[in-house]
């Protein structure tokens, strides 16, 4: 049996997310490495990516489990809410 990447394992879940909307505000200027690395290690799905020498976000596979508000204590997340009513995920395996 192969093992699931994280993009398998989101593949099972169901999102409903709005393109437009993102319930987690960052600040993508942020230089500090130690930080970045913080997100880059912890998200489980993967929604932050150091890319070129930039840091980039996508909220659009977020799990919101918050990991990355409390490990940021503000620094690189600065708002974090639940998505909006009828946006968000929906687990459909354990």
């Amino acid at each position: 049996m192969r093992k699931m990447t994280v993009d398998d394992k989101l593949g099972l879940d169901l999102f409903h997310t709005d393109e437009e909307y993102s319930h987690i505000k960052v600040d993508l200027t942020c230089t500090d490495m130690d930080e970045i690395n913080k997100l880059l290690l912890a998200c489980p799905a993967e929604c932050y990516k150091y890319i070129d020498g930039k840091l980039s976000f996508s909220h659009l596979g977020c799990l919101e489990c918050g990991t990355c508000r409390v490990l940021s204590h503000g620094r690189i997340v600065q708002e974090w809410h639940h998505p909006q009513s009828g946006t968000g995920v929906s687990f459909r395996q354990g």
